[in-house]
């Protein structure tokens, strides 16, 4: 399906943006640069920088603009539900160490579709609380065939645009289906040390797993999350 001209303009902007043209902070062109530039009507250029705010990745300055965002933010993996946003339950976040890849343990390997001992990408960030303690500790794998294609996924850096629309930019491949299993453990004490808990300490573990149009698993992510601050809220009609 052909983007709509306001995506166009949205896409347009997040790669620049992913490509350093703009960076933390810049202002981006205004609403009247922009409008000529595509011929397009303002209200077109508001849905646009609308769709990018939703995103995480830009923010509204009165009296001045949008300007990228300082600290992208990050969400705990699953409840990716289509129309959800990215800062809808995003936080700010710290990476943690550098991407790497290993063998994961056998139920990723088996809800990436790996043979046991084929290796994956693996990135590892700390979604944090609103007083910065650590609230979720995510691991993101990517299967090989995502890993290769979209190269910056192996960089410590934060990808601004988000690793859902890096990895679609670069492969064409996007998520359609999501898959969230959660269940409840105890904790290691490496996941302990990391989210600043005691021992024995329980944790909700949801594994995301999400499958792109080819019915491929994309990336599965597990988001360890301590019990203590973990809370799971849903709406729904009854008739």
């Amino acid at each position: 399906m052909p983007q709509l001209k306001y995506e166009q303009i949205a896409e347009d902007l997040r790669t620049r943006i992913a490509n350093g043209e703009f960076g933390p902070g810049d202002l981006l062109p205004s609403g009247r640069d922009l409008a000529e530039q595509w011929a397009v009507s303002r209200a077109t250029v508001v849905k646009a920088y609308d769709t990018l705010r939703s995103d995480g990745l830009v923010v509204a300055r009165q009296g001045s603009g949008f300007t990228v965002v300082d600290t992208p933010v990050a969400r705990p993996a699953g409840h990716r539900r289509a129309g959800s946003t990215r800062i809808a339950g995003g936080a700010p976040y710290r990476r943690l160490g550098t991407p790497d890849r290993t063998a994961p343990p056998p139920h990723v390997a088996d809800a990436l579709g790996l043979k046991p001992g084929v290796e994956a990408l693996r990135r590892v960030r700390v979604v944090l609380l609103d007083d910065g303690d650590a609230g979720t500790l995510v691991t993101a794998w990517f299967p090989p065939s995502v890993a290769d294609a979209a190269p910056r996924l192996a960089e410590r850096g934060p990808i601004r645009e988000g690793t859902t629309h890096y990895v679609r930019r670069e492969t064409g491949r996007r998520p359609v289906e999501g898959i969230d299993t959660l269940t409840v453990r105890l904790a290691t004490a490496e996941e302990a040390e990391i989210l600043g808990i005691d021992l024995p300490a329980a944790v909700a573990v949801l594994l995301h797993t999400a499958i792109d149009q080819d019915h491929r698993p994309l990336v599965c992510e597990e988001g360890i999350t301590p019990a203590a601050v973990f809370e799971t809220v849903e709406r729904y009609p009854m008739e």
